[in-house]
């Protein structure tokens, strides 16, 4: 509505000012005519209206010229202090002939030769008119592009406050039945102790214990610390080797040498692990997922590659848009958490680097050293 009351504004005013445009050459014609009178005047003429007619333009530019082209008067043209007065009114005399038809007196009706030519502008006022507009426009699409920054950030605001409380109720809901787990594991270790059973059931239940970490530092900033990234992709890879199909093989290319950097290693651990349950989805439970490290000058770069379907080029970006997804179960939501971890939690970034439809996607982060 704001845009079309200032295209409405810039239509009005436009016309506003071709009228008063229309007016002034109409004024600039009476004040050529004064002029002729003034130059045929005899003793007897009156020339009390003339030289009202005269003195009362004090608006418009305007500059008279004999047919050598000679300057032979002036009237409201502010003329520059160092500049030298003759050539500077000469040149003004040529923009005003580039853009404004001269009025031409003849000074003798006899002779077409003999004529002197009035140059004028538009008033400074009607320029001003009409660059109004513009600037109206201007302040108006400022309007616009500050009310849809902060409709943007009020929306954000509360995607995130729907985020954390979806979080902390999730970890919340989890917390009751898992220390209730843990119990019985600990009663089923007394009881079975013998059991090769027990301990892998434990460790499934720390784990849900893990999960329910992740989802409450979720609401918060949780605080970074200096890790070994080895050691985290070490433990997501092996992590998801023990739990999904012998026909997806787990390949690193990871640097012997120690590479440190600031993360927070259990959500980090939740992104590598998102990122390589889509792959398994991705190639249907068979294929190569490929986990690759580059220390290069300030940053760390994780890419995440696999054999699936691919992404189409038009989809890199909606990929991480919360609900997105391709499955027919899910919420959508574990590439948007990944992006949330890696951009808001750690400042590094996450994106498809490179994906061809039916050969394989890799996944890019940067993290900053």
């Amino acid at each position: 509505m704001a845009v079309v009351i200032a295209l409405l504004s810039l239509g009005v005013s436009h016309f506003l000012v071709r009228d008063l445009s229309r007016e002034e050459g109409q004024k600039m014609v009476v004040w050529a005519e004064a002029m002729r009178t003034l130059n045929e005047a005899t003793e007897e003429t009156d020339l009390n209206l003339v030289l009202t007619v005269i003195n009362g333009n004090n608006t418009i530019p305007v500059i008279v010229l004999d047919k050598e082209g000679e300057v032979q008067t002036y009237r409201n043209v502010e003329i520059p202090t160092s500049a030298d007065s003759v050539q500077f009114l000469k040149m003004m005399a040529q923009e005003m002939l580039s853009t404004k038809t001269p009025i031409r007196i003849l000074l003798d009706e006899e002779s077409a030769d003999d004529y002197i030519e009035i140059c004028y502008d538009e008033s400074l006022l009607l320029k001003r008119l009409a660059s109004y507009p513009y600037v109206q426009l201007g302040v108006v699409l400022i309007f616009v592009v500050v009310a849809i920054f902060a409709l943007l950030s009020s929306k954000k605001a509360e995607q995130n406050k729907v985020w954390v409380g979806l979080s902390k109720e999730t970890a919340h809901q989890l917390g009751t039945p898992i220390s209730s787990l843990m119990a019985w594991t600990e009663i089923l270790k007394d009881k079975y102790s013998e059991d090769e059973l027990i301990p892998e059931m434990s460790k499934d239940v720390n784990r849900l214990q893990v999960i329910a970490e992740r989802f409450s530092k979720i609401g918060s900033m949780p605080e970074p610390k200096e890790e070994s990234l080895n050691e985290v992709l070490d433990r997501v890879v092996t992590y998801i080797e023990r739990r999904t199909s012998q026909k997806v093989k787990m390949v690193r290319d990871i640097p012997s040498d120690k590479i440190v950097v600031k993360i927070n290693a259990s959500l980090f651990e939740w992104v590598i692990e998102n990122l390589c349950k889509n792959a398994i989805d991705a190639m249907d439970g068979r294929g190569v997922i490929r986990i690759s490290v580059q220390d290069v000058e300030k940053k760390v770069l994780i890419d995440v590659e696999d054999t699936g379907k691919g992404i189409a080029k038009a989809h890199y970006k909606s990929v991480f848009a919360p609900g997105y997804t391709t499955k027919k179960r899910g919420w959508g939501l574990g590439l948007s958490l990944a992006k949330r971890i890696v951009e808001e939690y750690h400042k590094g970034r996450i994106y498809v680097k490179t994906s061809e439809v039916n050969k394989g996607t890799i996944f890019r982060i940067e993290l900053k050293k």
